[in-house]
């Protein structure tokens, strides 16, 4: 009971701060055209006084994107770039309402036990004024994949599905299995190796790298955008380059490092996690080109092509706006272009601040393989169920999804 009224102050909290953003929005909104021509004048002087002690735009602090906006836009918003204020209070209500679901599948499936998060360990902000965080191409969507990328990505998903195909999940035709059919007898690809480097979750454990990239601790890296659990940087400045501390995931906490000194890229044969940042100033802006990613990371099926223009610019005295060019033309038909806008955190309020670790992994990783090694060995002296019956891939399942998305 007290679980419950919990969640409906929560909830009505919210709702109520929404209200109050919105006013807010309102009152802003209807300021006179010279009013908004002196705040905007204002704000231009005070950021060119925005300088480090050696002259350089100042960049420092601890920001965040305070409010939630999709990475693409929703086609039911079509051509759609701004959402109306209507709309936007519509969201925060629906949006707010998620806080207390738990909605289950059947009891005691396969699928309810890996439903262990329910919408509690989730962040849940305010709608953001814009339909996508994708400004171009125009229609806020990821460009159409390559026939090459297409051909990938096919292969990938193919050999996932195979795996779970004498599972419940696709007995029960569950979105985990969407595109794959029910076969009762194990697939015989369990031996097989994946048709690349594997970055996502897979219905195996023979070894670590069947795992995801956050089930080892691992992250993304770049470009990041948040997600449901929030996205902070912490940005610090020197005469000689500029350092950024990313704390993101679950604990996969990363720190990447921008090179100032005009010099080129590193040689193609040197790959980074987090690729090689060159960095220049242009006015106030610090523009940043990266290179060089390791064939091991992954982002929306780019890997060692992944070319990224970043343009970082401090907007105001708690402003500043990310924007960044992605390109791979092995992956997608065009270039395409994120912009975020971010807010400057309490420095005091953060004064205490402890490196996010990320250590579920480390220990849950030889767990889960001994686990499976023993259940195969059971199986093998006719004891127990065939452990490739078994989905240990399919997570999240019940858990409803966000309007906003």
């Amino acid at each position: 009971m007290r679980g419950r009224t919990s969640r409906l102050m929560l909830t009505v909290a919210i709702a109520a701060t929404a209200a109050v953003l919105l006013l807010s929005i309102a009152r802003t909104s209807a300021q006179s055209p010279t009013a908004a021509v002196k705040s905007s004048a204002t704000t231009a002087a005070s950021v060119a006084a925005l300088k480090t002690p050696w002259g350089e735009p100042d960049l420092q602090g601890i920001w965040t994107d305070e409010s939630d906006t999709p990475l693409q836009r929703s086609p039911k918003y079509a051509n759609q770039e701004l959402f109306t204020d209507a709309q936007r209070a519509e969201l925060d209500r629906d949006r707010a309402a998620l806080l207390g679901r738990d909605r289950r599948v059947e009891r005691g499936t396969e699928l309810d036990v890996a439903g262990a998060y329910n919408a509690q360990f989730m962040s849940v902000k305010h709608t953001g004024a814009r339909t996508s965080l994708i400004v171009d191409p125009p229609n806020g969507r990821i460009p159409s994949l390559t026939p090459e990328a297409q051909k990938r990505a096919a292969q990938d998903r193919e050999f996932r599905l195979a795996l779970l195909q004498s599972t419940e999940t696709c007995k029960n035709k569950s979105v985990g299995c969407a595109g794959g059919k029910y076969d009762a007898t194990p697939s015989p690809r369990f031996a097989e190796l994946p048709p690349r480097y594997n970055t996502a979750r897979m219905n195996r454990r023979d070894n670590p790298e069947d795992g995801a990239l956050p089930d080892r601790c691992l992250t993304g890296g770049l470009p990041e955008f948040g997600g449901a659990t929030g996205s902070f940087r912490r940005i610090v400045q020197t005469t000689g380059g500029i350092s950024m501390f990313y704390d993101v995931g679950q604990g996969q906490g990363w720190q990447r490092n921008i090179v100032m000194n005009g010099g080129p890229h590193l040689p193609a044969s040197i790959r980074q996690w987090y690729g090689d940042s060159r960095g220049h100033w242009e006015g106030n802006t610090l523009v940043v080109d990266v290179t060089n990613f390791s064939p091991k990371t992954d982002y929306q099926g780019s890997r060692e092509n992944l070319h990224l223009v970043e343009r970082w610019t401090r907007t105001g005295p708690n402003t500043l706006e990310y924007v960044v060019t992605i390109d791979d033309s092995t992956v997608w038909m065009r270039p395409w272009t994120v912009k975020q806008e971010f807010t400057r955190q309490s420095e005091q309020e953060n004064r205490i601040y402890y490196e996010p670790r990320c250590i579920e992994g480390n220990y849950a990783s030889p767990g889960l393989m001994r686990g499976q090694r023993m259940a195969e060995a059971a199986f093998a002296q006719g004891k127990g169920p065939d452990p490739r019956l078994a989905d240990n891939a399919t997570d999240f399942v019940g858990v409803e999804d966000d309007p906003l998305q």
